[in-house]
């Protein structure tokens, strides 16, 4: 009895050795696989809470840009604003310049494409010349459509055109509107 008692003992002691060790295993991966869940969700969370901050600096940081550059925006509109208003100031002022060279009850403002066509001696009786005037003040330059312009003259494609309309109540007038 005291044989069997000891292997009794021996297989009670493989059986709880073998649930021990079982049940280490089980614990050990449960517990890894809590530990890596926690940590998964420890990193998301460090992660969206840095995301956060960042997307609060980087606010921080697009309003402060945007209130110097406002600043500075609106001083270079203004100063834009205020050279464009003295160049066309300018541009209705500049017959009477001692630089402009034609007589300013000759010069007939336009404005645009062009500032002034200049019918040279129309005043005093004797038509000369016509020339076009651009004014530019500065540095400015020519725009793509007054370089255009320019070009064409150059190259003498001017052309004069007369165009007759009927006077109103006159005959022909009335036969085109019946």
């Amino acid at each position: 009895m005291e044989l069997a008692l000891v292997i009794l003992l021996a297989v009670l002691l493989v059986v709880v050795l073998y649930k021990y060790l079982s049940l280490k295993a089980t614990l050990e991966t449960r517990a890894r696989e809590q530990y890596e869940a926690w940590r998964a969700r420890e990193l998301t969370a460090i992660q969206q809470h840095y995301e956060e901050l960042t997307r609060q600096q980087v606010a921080v940081q697009v309003q402060q840009w945007r209130q110097e550059s406002e600043d500075r925006i609106r001083k270079d509109a203004v100063e834009k604003s205020r050279a464009v208003i003295v160049g066309k100031v300018t541009e209705h002022l500049v017959p009477f310049f001692p630089e402009f060279g034609h007589n300013p009850k000759d010069a007939r403002f336009i404005g645009t494409p062009v500032d002034f066509v200049v019918f040279d001696g129309l005043d005093a009786g004797e038509l000369k010349k016509i020339t076009f005037v651009e004014v530019k003040t500065g540095t400015a330059s020519l725009s793509p459509r007054e370089r255009q312009i320019r070009r064409v003259i150059q190259q003498q494609l001017v052309e004069w055109e007369e165009l007759r309309l009927p006077a109103p109540g006159s005959p022909k007038a009335e036969q085109e509107s019946a």
